[in-house]
């Protein structure tokens, strides 16, 4: 009889700590979930950036050429020659911002995949639970000698 009681004690203190480590697994799943949604609402607005930049980089390099051009048929000319070394900050600063607005939609991407896979292995996690407990909650056959 004691046995019994120890047994059902036991069965029923699990029961509790994969109750409560479910529930934190669930929990955690929806604050992964709710952070997948606002990244993903972003990428768009983050990809229209990087072409932006993208386009005004190729722009700016066209400017520089061009510059570059008017700057060699002319060396001695002043005017010319700042305009041309303002074309190439130009371009170098908007190159860059290109560059980092690529590095921005990567990480961005790569922060989805990363959240993407923390939520399937809670959710395997959360699965594994689920069959335990089903499994820790089958009734006792009838003719068991637990089963009064």
């Amino acid at each position: 009889m004691t046995a019994i009681a120890v047994a059902f004690t036991f069965m029923s203190v699990s029961a509790q700590q994969i109750n409560t480590d479910s529930l934190s697994l669930i929990s955690k799943i929806s604050a992964n979930q709710l952070k997948l949604a606002k990244l993903q609402n972003t990428v768009e607005e983050i990809t229209r950036d990087k072409q932006d930049h993208a386009t005004s980089a190729q722009q700016s390099a066209d400017k520089n050429k061009t510059a570059a051009d008017r700057l060699s048929d002319d060396p001695t000319d002043k005017k010319v020659a700042r305009k041309a070394d303002n074309a190439a900050s130009d371009a170098r600063s908007e190159a860059k911002k290109a560059r980092k607005a690529s590095d921005k939609l990567k990480d961005l991407n790569k922060n989805i995949a990363d959240l993407k896979n923390k939520i399937a292995n809670d959710q395997e996690k959360l699965n594994a639970y689920r069959n335990v407990t089903s499994v820790t909650n089958l009734p006792l056959p009838a003719d068991s000698p637990q089963h009064d």
